[in-house]
């Protein structure tokens, strides 16, 4: 008789453990504190812009696999558009000065040697000095690989790093900036083509999945918080919840894709990040002006990455605890006036909406890194999924897919 594994929560994470496990045939039961799934990863109907919106502009490439055999299994890939090249706009706001990466496709990475598609003021033996961050050690940070004055650094390095560390690039993780490089742009520019979800990532990412989950005979318990586990010296034998209690029988496992805080609480000596970093996002109703790109990295302004849809614009700021106390409205101001100077569009503040995520990612330094578990515990029914465990990659979409594929593999092969 085939046991059940129960997840708590269904972010991402714990959606793609349930969608493997029930995709091999496993009973599965999922367990979710909020009224909605996703997690940090959903759309929702925002009354002050009248639009519905994500609540973070998450980003994937087409090297990210777990998330596209993810999509490929709930069938949601469609639901993203995807380029026919790689290529992304960047914008200087201090000299006005604009210009586009364009990596060419194979992983020969002829593109470096031509001045129209590299970074002005670079040289192609400034890329590959970058190689040195592909050798990186658990200690190193960014800082220790790369030449941080470099114009490769400031105007391409920086931007991406930052948004891919979630934290100042100087003081990240090495090793964690060279996974990201080696499955992006040391791949060539099929593995770095944006994945844009233009109805939002909820009904790309999050409810297929839940459909899926459930059309398998899945189970979703929303509203469902869980308090406590019971243990035995080898084994959890009880997940205690508001109202009620479930008892783990010798075949049930329990798979705890809560945040690292969280998880704390409820699993005893657990070892997990302790520092976190926040993100910013503001939306503006408004139509983007005809010919500006879906994305565009911005250097030199409190603005990282502009967004285009098309009934809004979204931006976001990466290690944004500096604006952790700012009032919204001039927030919401300044972050305008810079959008205005990139688009030249009217200076009149349209409607708008700005989210913070205080804890959005853990600190992607090396100490921080050091401190992401495992998937597997002491105890054998119990495994552990989210973008804060050891996925060897930063606190991104993919991470959270992998770390949920990786927790359903171990459910699926064990022995209880």
């Amino acid at each position: 008789m085939a046991g059940t594994t129960h997840i708590i929560g269904a972010g991402l994470a714990g959606l793609s453990a349930a969608v493997a496990l029930t995709s091999l045939g496993k009973k599965v039961v999922m367990h979710e504190l909020a009224r909605h799934p996703g997690g940090r990863c959903r759309s929702y109907f925002e009354p002050a812009l009248g639009l519905t919106i994500d609540n973070g502009n998450h980003l994937l490439l087409s090297g990210n696999h777990s998330a596209l055999r993810y999509l490929d299994e709930i069938g949601g890939r469609h639901l993203l558009i995807r380029p026919d090249q790689s290529e992304f706009a960047f914008c200087d706001l201090a000299s006005g000065e604009r210009w586009l990466l364009r990596p060419n496709d194979g992983r020969l990475p002829w593109w470096i040697f031509l001045e129209s598609r590299r970074v002005p003021g670079t040289r192609a033996a400034d890329y590959a000095r970058l190689a040195s961050l592909l050798f990186s050690g658990d200690r190193d940070t960014v800082e220790d690989k790369l030449d941080i004055g470099s114009h490769v650094y400031r105007k391409l390095m920086h931007p991406v790093l930052l948004a891919a560390l979630n934290c100042d690039p100087r003081e990240g993780s090495a090793r964690l900036a060279s996974a990201v490089i080696r499955e992006t742009l040391a791949r060539g520019g099929t593995a770095c083509r944006p994945l844009i979800a233009v109805n939002g990532l909820g009904p790309a990412l999050v409810d297929p999945a839940v459909a899926l989950v459930e059309r398998y005979g899945g189970e979703v318990r929303f509203d469902h918080a869980l308090r406590a586990l019971e243990f035995q010296p080898e084994r959890v034998v009880a997940a205690k919840f508001d109202e009620s209690a479930i008892e783990l029988g010798e075949l049930d496992s329990l798979i705890l894709t809560v945040p690292a805080w969280v998880a704390r609480t409820l699993v005893p000596n657990l070892m997990v990040p302790t520092e976190y970093r926040s993100i910013l996002n503001a939306h503006y109703k408004v139509k983007p002006p005809v010919g500006l790109a879906k994305i565009t990295g911005i250097v030199n302004a409190t603005i990282e990455w502009l967004f285009a849809f098309d009934e809004r614009l979204s931006v976001t700021i990466s290690a944004a605890d500096r604006f952790n106390e700012t009032a919204r409205e001039p927030m919401a101001r300044q972050i305008w006036s810079e959008i205005v100077k990139i688009t030249g569009l009217a200076p009149e503040l349209p409607s708008w909406h700005i989210v913070k995520e205080r804890r959005a990612t853990f600190a992607a330094t090396p100490a921080q890194n050091a401190l992401r578990p495992v998937a597997t515990t002491q105890w054998k029914n119990l495994f552990l999924a989210g973008d804060w465990t050891a996925t060897s990659i930063p606190a991104t979409i993919e991470g959270a897919i992998r770390s949920g594929e990786t927790a359903a593999k171990l459910v699926a092969s064990a022995h209880f």
